[in-house]
C-alpha cells in the first residue's frame, strides 16, 4: 500500500505534472471560453442557470479569485496559470464533503464528463464510499438521447463503470459538457419513487446539472471551464476544484490518495485506485 501524500508533497506533485501551476491551457482559450459563458452559450453553462449577468470581465475576476488565472484584462495571449494553493484548499473542502457523506452513510452519485482522464479518480472515490457503507447509485443506466448538432447528433447513453456514470456513444466513452444525463438520472429516480442522491461527485454538466437541481454537488473544473466556479460563487455548486483536467490518469493518483485519506475513505483494504 502506498501512503497518501502530505499536503506539501501533493503540492510538489501537482506542480511537477502541471495539474496546477503553469498549466497547458493558453490564455486565448480561457478568454474565448469566458466570453462564451458570458454569452450564455448552452455548451459552456454545464446545466447551470446563473442568477446574475456575468460579463467576460466579471468571469476573469472570478477565475482569478477562484482558480488563480491572471486578473490582468490586458493579458490576452500566452500561458495561463492555476494557483496550486487554491487547488489544495478546494481539495480539502472536497474531501471534507466526502467525509461527511461517509459519516452519514449518504446516497451518492458519481459521474464524469471527462472519462479519458478523470474516470480513475472517480472510481477510487466510488470504491471508498461503497466500502464505507454508502449507497452508490447507478441511476438512469441505459437511458439514451440524441446529441446536439454541435457534437454530431449521434446517439448517446448513460453507462456505469465501477459505480461511475459516463456518457457512451456505441462502444466508446465520450467527453461531454451536457447536463442531460444527470437530469435523466434524477428523473429516473423520481419516476421509480426512489430518493435522490444526497451528494453528486462529478464534473462538467453532471456536476452543474445536479447543483442546479438543488442537490449537493462537488466537482473538478479546468481554468477554461468557468461554469462550476460561477455556480460555487452563486451557492449552487458546493465545491469547484481548479485543475487541468486533461492530464494522464496516473498522475491524478496521489491527489486521489490525499482526498481519500482526508475523507477517512481509505478503507480496510487501503485501496486508492490506479
Amino acid at each position: 500500500m502506498t501512503a497518501a501524500p502530505t499536503r506539501d508533497e501533493l503540492r510538489d506533485h501537482l506542480l511537477t505534472h502541471r495539474i496546477a501551476g503553469a498549466v497547458a491551457t493558453p490564455r486565448e482559450d480561457n478568454l474565448r471560453k469566458y466570453a462564451m459563458f458570458a454569452e450564455r452559450d448552452p455548451y459552456h453553462l454545464f446545466g447551470l442557470e446563473p442568477e446574475r449577468v456575468w460579463t467576460q470581465g466579471d468571469v476573469v475576476k472570478l477565475m482569478a479569485d477562484r482558480a488563480g488565472v491572471s486578473a490582468d484584462p490586458k493579458y490576452r495571449s500566452g500561458q495561463d496559470h492555476i494557483d496550486v494553493d487554491l487547488t489544495l484548499d478546494a481539495l480539502d473542502r472536497f474531501a471534507d464533503r466526502l467525509g461527511q457523506a461517509r459519516e452519514l452513510r449518504q446516497r451518492v452519485l458519481l459521474a464524469t464528463g471527462h472519462p479519458s482522464t478523470l474516470l480513475a479518480v472517480h472510481l477510487a472515490f466510488a470504491a471508498g464510499l461503497r466500502e464505507a457503507g454508502c449507497e452508490v447509485t447507478e441511476a438512469g443506466a441505459g437511458w439514451s438521447y440524441q446529441a446536439s448538432a454541435q457534437v454530431g447528433r449521434k446517439r448517446r447513453s448513460i453507462a456505469y463503470f465501477g459505480g461511475v456514470g459516463v456518457t457512451a456513444e456505441g462502444g466508446s466513452l465520450v467527453h461531454t459538457h451536457s447536463a442531460r444525463p444527470i437530469r435523466a438520472a434524477l428523473a429516473s429516480l423520481a419516476g421509480d419513487g426512489e430518493p435522490l442522491p444526497d451528494l453528486v461527485v462529478a464534473d462538467h454538466g453532471w456536476c452543474g446539472g445536479a447543483g442546479q437541481a438543488g442537490i449537493d454537488a462537488i466537482g473538478f473544473a479546468d481554468s477554461n471551464d468557468p461554469a462550476l466556479f460561477v455556480g460555487e460563487a452563486e451557492g449552487v455548486v458546493q465545491v469547484a476544484v481548479p485543475l487541468d483536467d486533461g492530464i494522464a490518469p496516473r498522475h491524478y493518483t496521489p491527489m486521489s490518495r490525499y482526498v481519500l485519506a482526508r475523507a477517512g475513505l481509505a478503507g480496510a483494504t487501503g485501496w486508492y485506485g490506479a
